[in-house]
């Protein structure tokens, strides 16, 4: 594939960039499910889409070691690869309106905010439970926003 060429989930890749953002999530964690279900409400414009981590976009879009790493959120935009924390904070900047205010957030270094992040990763599970447990299905309208 080229670097400007469309991949197979309609998005145009340069040099691991998506336009739109990707969020690409645990698909086996409540939370994630629950944080998926967040910025599908709050992001009005539509501006993100989501994959699961054990997709089929995720195996196209990120490196392997990404995919065994199932506690880390990634986020794919025009700026690259985003990782914990920073994949969160970007993903709330790109829907826009007050949320942009969360770049802030961003300066504070990024061993710091991983470190909370880490914490609850590790937690999750059992705190959340499985999607079973916590997640609801997609509107017709949510679901166009999902990657296989």
């Amino acid at each position: 594939m080229t670097a400007a060429e469309p991949t197979p989930s309609g998005l145009a890749s340069e040099a691991g960039a998506l336009d739109p953002p990707v969020v690409f999530y645990d698909g086996d964690c409540g939370l994630c499910h629950r944080s998926v279900d967040f910025l599908l409400s709050h992001d009005r414009l539509g501006r993100l889409r989501f994959s699961p981590l054990q997709g089929e976009a995720a195996a196209e879009h990120l490196p392997p070691e990404r995919l065994r790493d199932l506690d880390s959120v990634c986020l794919i935009d025009s700026r690259g690869l985003h990782l914990r924390s920073s994949a969160i904070l970007r993903a709330l900047v790109h829907m826009g309106g007050a949320w942009r205010l969360m770049r802030v957030v961003l300066l504070v270094p990024a061993p710091l905010r991983d470190a909370a992040y880490n914490f609850i990763a590790r937690n999750r599970i059992q705190w959340f439970g499985r999607p079973a447990d916590a997640c609801r299905l997609p509107s017709p309208d949510e679901r166009e926003r999902f990657l296989p």
